[in-house]
C-alpha cells in the first residue's frame, strides 16, 4: 500500500513539474520573440503598447471561453449523454420494463389506468398534469394477484443485462433510472432469497408488496419520462409505444386499415 501510494504520489509531483517546464517555456519563448523585435524595430514604446492591450482582452477572452463557450460545449455533450442515456431507458424498458410494468400493474387495485390513456394529441401539457396527477395517487397492489414466480424468473434471466445497465458509466448523469435499477435489483435479491414463494406468512408478503409498490412509483414515472423523450426525437416510437400502452386496454400494436 505504501509503495502505491508513494508512486501516486510522485505522478502528481512529475505532472506538476512537467507543466511548470512548459510554462516557463513559453513565458520565456514570449520574452525572446519580443526581445527579437525590439533589435530589429526598435520600438519599445510599440511593444509595451501592443503587449497591453492583448493583456487587456485577457479577461473578455477568459469571459467568453469560460462562461459562454464553455457552457455551450457543455449543454452539447450533456446533450450528447442524455441521447446515449434515453437508448439505455429503451433498452430496459424493451428488455424488462415493460414485462415488469404489465406484471405489476395487473394487481393495481386503484384507477391508475384512467391517468394514463395517452393518445397522439397529447401534449407536454398533459403530461405534466399526468405525472402531478400520479404524485397525489395514492397507490396500492393486491399482492395476491401477482405472480410471483413470474416476477421473479423475469428479474433472473435479465440479471446480467441489469448489471450491464447499473455499470454504465452514462447513468451518472440520471440519478431517477439509477434509483429505479437499485430498486428493482433490491426486488430481484428478495425473491432470489425465498425458495417457496407460495407458503410465505402475511409478515414476508407486506414486505414484497412495499419492494414492489417502490418499483412500481418509479417505473410510471420513468416510463413516462421515456414517452415524452419519443415523442419530441422519435415519433414512429413513440408511436408503437402507445400502440403497446399497458395501461390501456384498448390499444393493439396491429390496426385495422380503416382505423
Amino acid at each position: 500500500m505504501l509503495v502505491i501510494k508513494s508512486g501516486t504520489s510522485g505522478d502528481k509531483m512529475d505532472d506538476r513539474r512537467y507543466l511548470l517546464t512548459i510554462g516557463i517555456s513559453l513565458i520565456f519563448l514570449s520574452v525572446v520573440i519580443y526581445l527579437i523585435h525590439f533589435f530589429i524595430f526598435g520600438k519599445a514604446d510599440y511593444i509595451l503598447s501592443y503587449f497591453l492591450l492583448h493583456l487587456a482582452f485577457v479577461p473578455i477572452e477568459v469571459l467568453l471561453v469560460s462562461l459562454i463557450i464553455e457552457r455551450i460545449l457543455d449543454y452539447r455533450e450533456k446533450k450528447k449523454k442524455l441521447e446515449k442515456l434515453n437508448m439505455v431507458v429503451g433498452a430496459f424498458f424493451n428488455s424488462v420494463g415493460e414485462e415488469l410494468l404489465k406484471i405489476i400493474l395487473n394487481a393495481d387495485v386503484g384507477n391508475i389506468k384512467d391517468y394514463l390513456k395517452i393518445s397522439e394529441d397529447w401534449d407536454d401539457k398533459d403530461y405534466k398534469n399526468a405525472k402531478k396527477l400520479l404524485k397525489s395517487y395514492d397507490c396500492d397492489i393486491d399482492i395476491g394477484k401477482i405472480n410471483l414466480y413470474k416476477l421473479k424468473g423475469l428479474l433472473e434471466r435479465n440479471k446480467d443485462f441489469l448489471l450491464r445497465l447499473l455499470e454504465n458509466p452514462v447513468l451518472l448523469e440520471h440519478e431517477s433510472f439509477t434509483e429505479l435499477l437499485m430498486a428493482v435489483f433490491h426486488l430481484a435479491d428478495e425473491l432470489h432469497r425465498r425458495e417457496d414463494l407460495k407458503n410465505l406468512p402475511k409478515s414476508d408478503l407486506e414486505h414484497l408488496k412495499n419492494d414492489i409498490m417502490r418499483v412500481y412509483r418509479l417505473l410510471i414515472i420513468q416510463w413516462l419520462n421515456y414517452l415524452i423523450h419519443l415523442k419530441h426525437n422519435y415519433p414512429y416510437l413513440y408511436s408503437l409505444c402507445l400502440r403497446a400502452n399497458p395501461f390501456d386496454k384498448k390499444s393493439v400494436i396491429i390496426r385495422d386499415e380503416d382505423e
